[in-house]
């Protein structure tokens, strides 16, 4: 009974993710993959951790994502002076009230796009561990329940190194995905003139679903199915990280549950009851390659292209798909 019920919710939710790849792609042109990846983040409940040059539509993704989702969005600038109390608040003393008084932070909200996450000090970029794990804050003794959903949107420039404070490795395995905006396409790029030629479309940008709907669709995509092969497949890829030669310290535990979890959504997103092989070859990279410490640093490609130590990671979790053997059976539910 229930699977049949979930049947039912696939097309929905297939008609749904459209729709909302349709709405923000009104403000942000040829980021459709990113957008897909940014909902499947939000159904699994993860955060995401966008890399990229100023200027390739980090924030306004973003925003419009926020717009179409109906949730609530803030916006923090992270700079070397921001305190951890700037992001959950304080305690103050109210003189009317004769007691003190929470103040809350930006961080209550749904979505928080902390921007350029790697210009704050490491106290404060430590600040989001809780939160980004346990959906609360601590204050003063006294914890307290985010807004959910809540997801992270973070973005750093991988060019920039003066007044940067490097994400330690704790922080990066907190964040499910990491994702590169890129540059748009020659047409794409007239597109954008075009569409920002008279006015901002994220100004008249309507939602086109519920929170609501949005905490069902969260519940169907963990009910997704996953064969016993795919789990020893998703395993596999995983242990691979830890025995190659090239990598420092491997995924961990949390990097393969939050593996699987992504597969689950993606396969929901797209329409389908189970997932397939694809779906890990496919996450392999933005769910895996930023939580691998790699022994060296950066290098030269073979197109004299210089290599950050995310691009060699990303590299190498490539190349290790390649050395797991896919299984090739039917996936799909039995019973």
């Amino acid at each position: 009974m229930i699977w049949g019920f979930i049947g039912k919710d696939i097309n929905i939710m297939n008609s749904f993710s459209e729709k909302l790849i349709g709405n923000v792609s009104r403000v942000i042109v040829g980021k459709d993959k990113q957008i897909e990846l940014l909902l499947v983040s939000l159904l699994v409940g993860g955060h995401v951790l966008l890399e990229d040059v100023p200027g390739t539509g980090k924030t306004k993704t973003a925003k419009a994502l926020a717009q179409s989702l109906d949730l609530g969005f803030k916006r923090v600038q992270f700079t070397i002076d921001l305190l951890p109390s700037d992001l959950t608040g304080i305690n103050f003393f109210d003189r009317e009230a004769n007691s003190f008084v929470f103040r809350k932070g930006p961080l209550f909200t749904n979505i928080l796009l902390a921007d350029e996450i790697n210009r704050a000090t490491a106290r404060t970029q430590s600040s989001l561990l809780e939160c980004m794990e346990e959906k609360q804050v601590t204050v003063d003794g006294d914890t307290r329940k985010l807004d959910l959903p809540f997801l992270v949107i973070a973005t750093q420039n991988p060019v920039e190194s003066q007044g940067t404070f490097p994400l330690p490795e704790a922080q990066l395995d907190r964040f499910l995905m990491m994702l590169k905006m890129d540059y748009p396409s020659h047409d794409e790029s007239i597109q954008i003139l075009k569409r920002f030629a008279t006015e901002d479309p994220l100004d008249t940008l309507a939602p086109v679903t519920t929170r609501d709907e949005l905490f069902s669709m969260q519940s169907q995509a963990r009910k997704i199915y996953v064969s016993d092969l795919l789990y020893d497949y998703a395993a596999r890829i995983v242990e691979a990280t830890r025995e190659s030669s090239d990598i420092a310290v491997g995924a961990s535990p949390r990097a393969l549950l939050a593996y699987v979890s992504a597969a689950k959504a993606l396969a929901f997103v797209r329409g389908r009851n189970n997932c397939v092989p694809d779906d890990f070859k496919e996450l392999a990279v933005p769910v895996l390659a930023h939580r691998l410490t790699i022994r060296s640093g950066g290098a030269l490609s073979k197109a004299g292209k210089f290599l950050s130590k995310r691009d060699m990671a990303a590299d190498i979790v490539t190349k290790l798909l390649s050395s797991v053997t896919c299984p090739t059976e039917d996936f799909s539910r039995k019973n």
